[in-house]
């Protein structure tokens, strides 16, 4: 059984039966469409402020919207060349895996499903569908995508995104965030959820003497003294990097939960989105 063949038997197993796909409610969301314009009112939400009108109008006026029920999932894998590293799995694998269990939950709650690549552009993008073959071509574009050498740039991810995305949608972003990202804007017009992908060796690499790395976007190689010192600094550079991170993402109000490569991913999945 090939690799493809083994990720997508084991999500489709835990999305229709005990993990993820198993809470019907994981997906709920707010998919709406604008019906009309009115003036504000105490108790309105600010965040459906319409500002070009109000500064015409010099009083606030808010968007009125019509509750959908079908929601648009949009999941976003970022491909830079770290993906390719992993001690138990390679990350890029993980990533693969997790987008075959959201876009299996995504529809089997008969939810709207679209899935984008990203390195530093925008490599592949799959039309919105309810067809179960999308998942297999999403996974089959995340396994054979060359990821070494490739770069990363989350601004252009979270522009091409706004831009591209005309209907409030839940969009899931998956990668190994080793860059902070902006996600300001897209997090106040879509409801946005990060997963962050990572190996424990990354974080806390071991020591290992004198030796010669690669770097896996640039290809630079790097030589060094990786002793306790050099390897406590850099595990600290990690920490106060993610600590950053999480609070850019509280900041925002996006949601988020870090997968290692030797975690259950359905455990990790469920826990993030119960009691949504």
């Amino acid at each position: 059984m090939s690799k493809l063949q083994k990720i997508l038997v084991r999500a489709r197993r835990q999305v229709f039966s005990e993990m993820v796909g198993n809470n019907p409610s994981i997906f709920q969301g707010e998919g709406y469409d604008f019906i009309e314009l009115r003036e504000y009112m105490a108790g309105d939400d600010i965040r459906h402020i319409d500002w070009n009108i109000t500064a015409k109008m010099q009083k606030p006026f808010i968007k009125i919207f019509r509750e959908e029920r079908e929601l648009n999932v949009v999941i976003a894998s970022v491909l830079n060349g770290s993906v390719h590293f992993g001690s138990k799995r390679f990350k890029q694998d993980v990533i693969a895996e997790v987008v075959a269990q959201l876009s299996y939950a995504t529809l089997k709650n008969g939810d709207l499903l679209s899935s984008y690549i990203f390195t530093d552009t925008m490599v592949s993008h799959n039309k919105p569908s309810k067809k179960l073959h999308q998942v297999q071509k999403s996974v089959s574009e995340i396994l054979e995508f060359e990821a070494l050498n490739q770069k990363c740039d989350l601004k252009n991810l979270s522009d091409t995104l706004y831009k591209r995305l005309k209907r409030k949608s839940l969009i899931i972003v998956v990668g190994d965030f080793f860059e902070i990202p902006d996600f300001k804007l897209l997090a106040q017009k879509h409801e946005v959820v990060a997963v962050i992908v990572r190996d424990h060796l990354e974080e806390k690499p071991p020591q290992m003497g004198f030796s010669s790395l690669v770097d896996p976007e640039s290809g630079v190689v790097l030589e060094g003294d990786f002793n306790s010192s050099s390897v406590e600094a850099y595990a600290k550079k990690v920490h106060e990097h993610d600590r950053k991170l999480y609070e850019t993402f509280r900041k925002h109000q996006i949601r988020f939960t870090k997968v290692y490569t030797d975690a259950s991913v359905g455990v990790v999945l469920r826990r993030l989105f119960e009691g949504r």
